[in-house]
């Protein structure tokens, strides 16, 4: 079962965060707090979403995604940009993680969005294999670009 995230929500998804962390071997830049959380995805202005993946027979929690709307200025449409996709391993192979996919594209289809698109680790196979299994296409002629720390601080103050 797939479901919205409510504001109750917050501290299962900060845990699946932590644990996501954990499983990319950066268990040390999970710093979002719960408070940072609740604000982005139940704030006065939400603009991060959050979808659950509950076990049928427990009702336990067993993965999550976290996404928001980007824009294509080549469709004229938003899209969607998938922030994390995860699912505890010992719910892995259950179908929760393309019940999370498939209403992210749902959703898209829905409300007329041109695309669903995330980033994959490239040490992820078993990952990039589910996602190519289920259709997707990696873009591998773009390389994505990161400004954090010292050098946004710096370049922001340079104007």
């Amino acid at each position: 079962m797939i479901r919205t995230a409510v504001p109750a929500d917050v501290p299962m998804i900060r845990t699946l965060i932590a644990e996501l962390a954990e499983y990319e071997r950066e268990p040390q830049e999970a710093k979002a707090t719960e408070q940072q959380l609740h604000d982005a995805l139940f704030g006065e202005r939400p603009a991060v979403f959050a979808l659950l993946a509950q076990d049928d027979a427990s009702g336990a929690v067993v993965g999550f995604a976290v996404y928001f709307l980007n824009f294509s200025t080549w469709n004229g449409v938003h899209g969607i940009y998938l922030e994390d996709l995860y699912v505890r391993p010992e719910a892995r192979g259950a179908g929760h993680g393309v019940a999370l996919l498939r209403e992210l594209a749902r959703i898209a289809h829905e409300r007329g969005y041109a695309r669903v698109e995330w980033s994959v680790l490239d040490w992820n196979e078993p990952s990039i294999a589910f996602y190519k299994a289920l259709g997707a296409v990696s873009q591998d002629e773009w390389t994505t670009m990161r400004l954090t720390g010292a050098a946004l601080a710096e370049l922001g103050a340079s104007g």
